[in-house]
């Protein structure tokens, strides 16, 4: 079955027009999902909004936004107030700009679409637009209409198609600044960065999204299935944290060289103690003074 779309309309720059398709990439539809359940009766519950004062039930023709401006006091807005300041679609990403992509910093990313022409017509002006992209290596920054809010995207060239990432606003991506605040400035020592470059060089690899388990979810499916086959649980424990104390041990245990120094200063310690003739005799024990 073809996916659904979760947007359709039109692919503008300047005066090019294509028409095309937003799907989504990425879903946690998939995922295990529970539902709340009375224990004594077996029986599915449901929310239900009371009034925090009187504890009474709150009918959903009485129910309205508010907002806080202060504890206690909110401004009311009624459901077609809100409605009316609601964007108008045009449906239309219109492309303001091209970009290298490597100038957009990847904490503005937030859901990522594919976007493919929406019918036959369209394909040769989508092809002219991926291709173009492609070869000069660059993104186009566009803005719509989605799900109530303007929003802007970073369109890509990927394979066959385009992929589009929705991006956070400036104002929902909180300072690094906060949090790096505490991180002191220090300098490392050289031993210390050559077993840290040893241990990247030995983990290098490459990116395989499938060879990654999602541990939680294949161990709900467990749990579920062994509830189903009545057979008993095992509550485990939770596991210990261990400590590093010793942060040099540690960095020579990843690099697998256990207690052991690297050659270098193990040659360096060799050559710097002096040699001791074996017919030497040891000196005479120094007499305290009487």
């Amino acid at each position: 079955m073809a996916p659904r779309a979760n947007w359709k309309g039109y692919l503008k720059i300047a005066e090019l027009t294509c028409p095309v398709a937003l799907f989504t990439a990425a879903s946690t539809s998939d995922r295990i999902a529970f539902h709340t359940i009375n224990r004594a009766t077996g029986h599915r519950v449901h929310r239900q909004f009371v009034d925090v004062d009187t504890g009474k039930p709150v009918e959903k023709d009485d129910q309205v936004k508010g907002y806080e401006v202060g504890r206690g006091d909110y401004v009311m807005l009624e459901p077609e107030e809100v409605a009316s300041v609601v964007p108008e679609s045009d449906k239309k990403l219109d492309v303001s700009a091209f970009i290298p992509f490597a100038e957009i910093d990847d904490v503005y990313f937030d859901k990522p679409y594919y976007l493919a022409p929406s019918d036959k017509t369209a394909t040769e002006a989508f092809i002219l637009i991926r291709e173009g992209m492609r070869k000069k290596k660059v993104a186009a920054i566009a803005q719509a209409v989605l799900f109530r809010r303007v929003r802007t995207l970073l369109i890509r060239a990927d394979g066959d198609g385009l992929i589009a990432n929705t991006l956070n606003f400036d104002y929902e991506v909180r300072s690094a600044k906060e949090a790096f605040d505490g991180v002191p400035e220090m300098k490392t020592k050289d031993e210390m960065l050559d077993l840290a470059r040893h241990i990247i060089e030995t983990k290098k690899g490459s990116f395989d999204p499938s060879a990654y388990e999602d541990r939680y979810e294949a161990a709900l499916a467990e749990l579920v299935k062994a509830k189903l086959e009545g057979r008993k649980i095992e509550v485990r424990k939770a596991p210990r944290r261990e400590k590093v104390v010793d942060l040099m041990a540690a960095l020579r245990e990843s690099a697998g060289l256990g207690g052991k120094k690297t050659a270098t200063k193990t040659a360096a310690s060799k050559s710097a103690k002096p040699a001791v003739s074996k017919s030497a005799k040891p000196a005479a024990p120094r007499r305290k003074a009487s």
